[in-house]
């Protein structure tokens, strides 16, 4: 009898508990990997296509700590960044196919048409705030791992 009266309240509690279609998709997180063997989690939002990746990071004022922008490019080729409408300094990441650091520019200044590239492929390119890297030790050959980042 005690379980008849307690069934639907626990029917109830599993479904709060489920993940319906309409529930959000889990943010999307870079976790970058030292050779130290720190792993550093980025909260970041995606930048997939030409309007996306245009836009980026410009007329931000602020970025927070541990947040940052992912872009994602259909190919892996030279990637150049400028920071004209971008109000903040940036380090960019430079990433490759298999998810390795090939190249930082750190703290890119704001307000600047300057082209900043790292002359190797990548396929991917994480900007957090500058002195991100510096602070926290990441270098060029370090690894990063993607989470509930979508592929194309």
């Amino acid at each position: 009898m005690r379980l008849a009266r307690a069934l639907p309240a626990l029917l109830a509690l599993c479904c709060v508990n489920a993940k319906g279609p309409d529930s959000p998709a889990p943010a999307a997180r870079v976790v970058v990997e030292t050779s130290a063997g720190a792993h550093h989690p980025v909260r970041v939002e995606l930048a997939r296509n030409d309007a996306e990746r245009a836009r980026g990071l410009m007329w931000r004022e602020r970025l927070d700590p541990e947040a940052g922008m992912l872009f994602l490019f259909e190919e892996s080729e030279v990637h150049g960044f400028w920071m004209k409408n971008t109000l903040i300094p940036l380090d960019m990441i430079f990433i490759g196919d298999d998810g390795r650091i090939v190249g930082i520019v750190e703290s890119a200044a704001p307000r600047t048409t300057t082209l900043r590239e790292v002359g190797a492929p990548s396929r991917y390119v994480l900007e957090v705030n500058g002195g991100w890297c510096a602070a926290r030790g990441v270098r060029a050959g370090d690894r990063v791992r993607f989470e509930n980042v979508p592929r194309f």
